[in-house]
């Protein structure tokens, strides 16, 4: 059964889509931890990121690399957060999480929650840089 990231690779669920190329799409989390949020996966469905082949898998976090530089300019933060936890959906994926405190990263609290104005204007910002 398709994961809800493939369904959005597919275009069957819209995203806020920050970046894509042939191998990966990164986009705006739809319940994220700070403004800002972002996952990165690869268009292959693989449940586990350890999984991907050495080179998909280097390629992925250039890849993550570049959009996280972009958000990072449009979001201001101390720093930007990885995570790869990969329990709530069986598709690898990798959490860019702007920061300004540790617990900014802190995936137990409660999710944070915007507009769709909010959000497409935060996608906005982080396109434009």
């Amino acid at each position: 059964m398709a994961t809800i990231f493939t369904k959005i690779i597919k275009g069957e669920i819209p995203c806020y889509k920050i970046a894509e190329n042939e191998q990966f799409l990164a986009f705006l989390d739809i319940n994220p931890l700070t403004k800002g949020h972002a996952l990165v996966i690869p268009k292959v469905e693989i449940d586990y990121i350890f999984d991907l082949k050495d080179e998909m898998l280097t390629e992925m976090i250039v890849f993550a690399k570049k959009v996280a530089l972009q958000v990072e300019k449009a979001i201001p933060c101390r720093r930007m957060g990885v995570a790869v936890i990969g329990l709530e959906v069986p598709h690898a994926h990798i959490h860019l999480v702007p920061l300004n405190q540790m617990e900014d990263i802190n995936f137990s609290r409660p999710k944070l929650s915007f507009t769709q104005k909010e959000m497409e204007e935060t996608l906005e910002k982080i396109v434009e840089v």
